[in-house]
């Protein structure tokens, strides 16, 4: 798949979810763009932020029914902590998980295996 072409609302939204630290829905980022005089629409947010998660340019996960998106390196495979709180998350390799996939992948006789981990529990400050 050829990449996306590179607009000024898709770099706007590049740069805006960079500037955050942890996952962000596509319409808090619309509200912050908004706010920053942006004349953006949130249907163009939306498109930007999916095509960035399927190039790799972006993390994805779904809470509560609500699709939530962070900047994250691109082309390198890891998982995620993320406090269930305030939304901090902090990316992690595990050598173990990925054994793990492979592992259980094989004794159901699947090959090819990918994965997604997320680890949800409550960052150092929330559980002061």
């Amino acid at each position: 798949m050829s990449p996306k072409r590179n607009t000024w609302q898709r770099e706007a939204v590049r740069e805006a979810l960079g500037e955050r630290e942890g996952f962000v829905s596509a319409q808090s980022l619309y509200s912050a763009l908004r706010d920053a005089g942006s004349s953006i629409g949130l249907a163009t947010v939306y498109r930007a932020l999916a095509d960035l998660a399927v190039e790799g340019e972006a993390d994805s996960l779904q809470q509560e029914g609500e699709s939530l998106y962070r900047a994250c390196t691109p082309g390198s495979h890891h998982h995620h902590l993320i406090c269930r709180n305030c939304g901090l998350t902090v990316e992690i390799e595990a050598d173990e998980v990925e054994e793990w996939a492979r592992s259980v992948a094989a004794s159901h006789g699947f090959t090819q295996p990918n994965h997604i981990v997320d680890v949800f529990g409550l960052c150092a400050d929330c559980s002061r």
